[in-house]
């Protein structure tokens, strides 16, 4: 990713604006979902909002400016105990950042369609924003705390708060590919043949 700095500045302007979008979305998504379930945190906390700053994390940014592939974003506040249902709610809100990014994928792709673009670097940068948006999704769908997958999958995800298992799964340590990768990647093609 960072080589598109020195190759072609513009699109690497363009694709980081669309990572910290991305990022500030799925952030937001989490936010905006808590809130609608009942708790105020988000909006007490000044995270109910859509501008992406009050969501980045730095080295979760730096992490997606590195691979290119995926990162994360500052983890969305939210207390269970003001939820109605704070199993399924809690399960909800993690689920709202992951379908956020598809949802941007999806709209991406639809863009591409409709316009009908025949410029190669912006078909270039539209397809890397939309890989980008799915492999945030899919990233965060991993059942590895502190990732919203954890969340959703683990019935106890608050026990395992270590970050050692997020640090071997994206650690390149096969080949030169970290285990999120080659767990991602195939779900990813596949997906990707349908979007782009």
């Amino acid at each position: 990713m960072l080589d598109l700095l020195f190759t072609n500045p513009f699109a690497f302007i363009v694709i980081f604006g669309g990572i910290i979008l991305a990022i500030g979305i799925h952030e937001a998504a989490h936010c905006y979902t808590a809130d609608y379930l009942g708790d105020p945190t988000p909006q007490a906390l000044g995270r109910k909002t859509l501008n992406p700053l009050a969501h980045l994390d730095f080295w979760g940014t730096v992490v997606l400016l590195i691979t290119g592939r995926f990162g994360w974003g500052k983890p969305a506040p939210f207390d269970p105990y003001n939820l109605k249902n704070p199993g399924r709610d809690s399960k909800l809100i993690a689920l709202a950042g992951p379908i956020s990014n598809l949802i941007i994928a999806i709209c991406l792709s639809a863009l591409l369609r409709i316009l009908n673009i025949s410029n190669l670097s912006i078909l270039g940068i539209l397809g890397h924003l939309i890989a980008l948006n799915i492999n945030l999704a899919l990233f965060n769908l991993l059942p590895i705390p502190p990732l919203d997958g954890s969340k959703i999958l683990l019935r106890n995800y608050r026990l395992l708060t270590n970050n050692y298992l997020l640090i071997l799964a994206i650690l390149p340590i096969f080949g030169g590919h970290s285990i999120a990768s080659i767990i991602i990647s195939p779900i990813s093609q596949f997906l990707l043949r349908f979007l782009l």
